[in-house]
């Protein structure tokens, strides 16, 4: 993903109506265009451009059927902005859960668990 693709990401969910579009996409997917306006107090033409910039930042993907528009959330660029900041710390944060469980149990720490946390940057031990 690009820093461009990831701008239009944050700036569709900056918007509480864009979200809460999102959230009603989740639970009901592949409704139409007048079913999401259903839920605001917001005309179908305002719906529609919150729709529009969801479907730039990729977060909606729609299907024209018959004289219908289909809408379904797409939950990748999310995933993917999020394992860009979390997949290196889940590992150190993992280990670090790890070693708890084994104090706590007062088992012995396995010997490559401490210096995985000296390699990934952590001073406790």
């Amino acid at each position: 993903m690009n820093a461009d693709e990831m701008d239009a990401v944050f700036a569709a969910l900056a918007s509480k109506p864009r979200r809460r579009i999102l959230d009603i996409l989740k639970k009901e997917p592949g409704c139409n265009v007048n079913r999401v306006a259903e839920f605001f107090d917001m005309g179908r033409i305002a719906v529609m451009k919150h729709l529009t910039i969801l479907e730039r930042a990729n977060l909606v993907v729609s299907e024209k059927v018959g004289r219908e528009r289909r809408l379904w959330f797409n939950p990748v660029p999310v995933q993917m902005i999020y394992d860009r900041w979390t997949t290196e710390f889940s590992a150190y944060w993992a280990g670090d859960l790890t070693r708890i469980k084994y104090r706590l149990e007062n088992a012995p720490v396995p010997i490559g668990a401490a210096s995985k946390r000296r390699q990934a940057g952590g001073s406790r031990g």
